[in-house]
């Protein structure tokens, strides 16, 4: 049966994959605490978010057969109703391939990888699959393996997943807190100028006219805009370039490549907010830089089960090394 039922037994389990039928599905202790809308995210693959949210919106969803919000947090022995929704077919489709990532650290609440770029974290959006589908299939007896915050896929470095439920709901609460230190290593075209430590420029998230997804610096008080601030400090001055150590007090999407893009300092690399025609010249240069020189570089957290303060770090990518080392001073 190739229905993923999360969290229980579902009585349409018997139903053909592209049957719409009524679920009825009871919350177990692999999804306590999780929120409706991420529960339902991942029970109806195939399915796009923005149908998940309407269904929510529009009451078809029950929570034990009461109407519930998409933040509601889920408890052991809830009975979750879902309206009858037609899940593309994906049975033609070849299953994730197996793969085991760079391992930073591991214990058994949490693992460390060091994910390279160009992969993504979790597949959709035109991607068939990323590294915690991957890694399920590598560790078919892991019971739970869930991320707990996601990079872009052009960005390598360090990603936390989950080996409990209650791993993930502490360090998810950490990360909405902001009680965790994330660092980045991003190289920067131009001289970044000493007195410029801080960016606090709001943002705001958009679709293209090809509907991907982008954002843009604001004014503040622009409509949708979210406050974002980000921490610049100088790490090393090259002729033409400067690798800086980015630091991130707000998590909003592609955050630090619109800010430093926003102050005229571009990451070298990025396809989307970057200098397109220095891109071009790097990757047919001697040294083929081609990927986005964006890396998550350090992460502080408290342990989530011994409240041990963790600092973990994945060194730069050889191909950054490389790159730097063609650099003039």
């Amino acid at each position: 049966m190739d229905r993923p039922i999360i969290g229980g037994k579902s009585p349409a389990a018997a139903q053909p994959r592209n049957a719409p039928a009524v679920l009825r599905v009871t919350v177990d202790e692999g999804s306590e605490g999780q929120r409706l809308d991420n529960f339902l995210i991942r029970l109806l693959k195939g399915v796009p978010k923005t149908h998940v949210y309407r269904v929510i919106r529009s009451g078809e969803v029950r929570v034990n057969k009461g109407r519930a919000a998409a933040d509601t947090r889920l408890e052991i022995g809830d009975e979750v109703r879902v309206p009858p929704v037609r899940v593309a077919d994906r049975t033609a489709e070849a299953p994730a391939p197996a793969r085991e990532f760079p391992l930073v650290y591991e214990d058994e609440h949490l693992i460390a990888v060091n994910k390279p770029a160009g992969v993504a974290v979790h597949g959709g959006s035109g991607v068939s699959f990323g590294v915690i589908e991957q890694l399920r299939r590598a560790r078919p007896q892991s019971k739970f393996l869930e991320l707990v915050h996601r990079l872009d896929k052009e960005t390598s470095g360090l990603l936390l997943i989950a080996k409990k439920r209650s791993a993930l709901t502490a360090l998810q609460d950490q990360l909405r807190e902001r009680e965790t230190g994330k660092t980045y290593a991003a190289l920067v075209t131009g001289a970044w100028p000493a007195n410029k430590k801080v960016i606090d420029v709001p943002l705001h998230k958009f679709l293209t006219g090809e509907g991907e997804r982008r954002v843009r610096a604001v004014e503040a008080g622009h409509e949708d805009a979210k406050r974002s601030i980000t921490l610049v400090k100088v790490a090393r001055r090259y002729a033409d370039f400067t690798l800086l150590d980015v630091t991130i007090k707000t998590g909003r999407t592609h955050q630090i490549r619109v800010h430093l893009a926003h102050e005229g300092h571009p990451i070298v690399g990025d396809a989307k907010y970057g200098d397109f025609a220095l891109n071009k010249a790097l990757a047919r240069g001697a040294a083929k830089f081609e990927r986005m020189f964006l890396h998550a570089k350090r992460l502080r957290f408290q342990h989530p089960a011994t409240g041990e303060v963790m600092e973990l770090e994945a060194p730069l990518p050889p191909e950054c090394e490389v790159f730097l080392a063609t650099l003039t001073t």
